[in-house]
């Protein structure tokens, strides 16, 4: 249902952050980078905390997790999505000012308020986006 995920390092210290962006919604998670070798089998778990924190129905994320099992890596080809994670690179840079154990779960969810520009003909910022993919897709 999220699609396509993108992502990227936030070479942050002490903990480097994997900073990861679905093409549908535009919905940010954030989880540590730390090991490097897991950080995708981590991804599922982090995405349903930030799921979760969305008020999003358990058989929803359940199915949305299960989907992410199975991954190949490649180029990111979406220019708009490069643009919007870079926003939140920014963004999160200056929301953990003065916070650098800020809670990850919670700063995904704050850049998902963020209105992005891909996203204005339609919901505009990424929670709200979910929201409205959710409720289309789901009985």
């Amino acid at each position: 249902m999220l699609g396509d995920w993108y992502a990227t390092l936030l070479p942050w210290r002490p903990r480097q952050v994997a900073l990861l962006v679905s093409e549908t919604t535009l919905l940010p998670v954030m989880l540590p980078l730390a090991p490097s070798s897991t950080l995708l089998d981590r991804f599922p778990s982090q995405l349903a905390d930030v799921l979760r924190r969305h008020r999003v129905h358990e058989a929803v994320i359940a199915l949305e997790c299960s989907g992410t099992a199975e991954y190949r890596l490649a180029a990111t080809k979406s220019r708009s999505v490069l643009g919007s994670m870079n926003e939140f690179s920014q963004l999160a840079n200056a929301y953990r000012t003065g916070q650098p154990d800020l809670d990850l779960v919670d700063l995904s969810v704050k850049l998902s308020t963020t209105p992005c520009g891909p996203l204005y003909g339609r919901h505009i910022s990424p929670d709200r986006e979910l929201l409205a993919l959710i409720q289309a897709t789901t009985p």
